[in-house]
């Protein structure tokens, strides 16, 4: 995640810094760094500023599991951690998903699958040019 998406969502949030600080557990200070580009976002805050935009479509109803999404055969549902614990709207978050027939273990190398597939699509928005 670079720097202006990092930006962008906490807009759409609807966060100051401040705010989205104190939901990251971070310091205003860390959260500036990171939206200036002076420091690299951590997996764990984009984990959970992903998280954060994703419980907004599953509230308003928009999201779906990623087994419904990606139509996944019962064999392949069933070795996936996300059908394992019914998490198929958090399938990005979990690592070891059986996503492109491939469990992803790394989160880097997971977030590059993830954001090419139409689940974590469904939930973040494209950036404003």
């Amino acid at each position: 995640m670079d720097k202006k998406e990092f930006a962008h969502i906490r807009k759409l949030l609807g966060k100051t810094q401040k705010e989205l600080a104190e939901l990251l557990g971070i310091s205003i200070k860390t959260l500036h760094s990171y939206e200036q580009g002076w420091r690299r976002i951590p997996a764990h805050a984009e984990r959970q500023i992903i998280f954060l935009l994703s419980k907004i479509s599953e509230i308003s109803g928009t999201l779906k599991p990623c087994w419904t999404i990606k139509n996944c055969p019962t064999k392949r549902k069933k070795a996936c951690p996300a059908w394992e614990f019914q998490a198929g709207k958090l399938c990005w978050f979990i690592n070891g998903t059986i996503c492109e027939c491939n469990a992803q273990h790394d989160w880097h190398k997971k977030m590059e699958v993830c954001r090419k597939c139409a689940v974590l699509k469904s939930f973040m928005p494209p950036l404003d040019d």
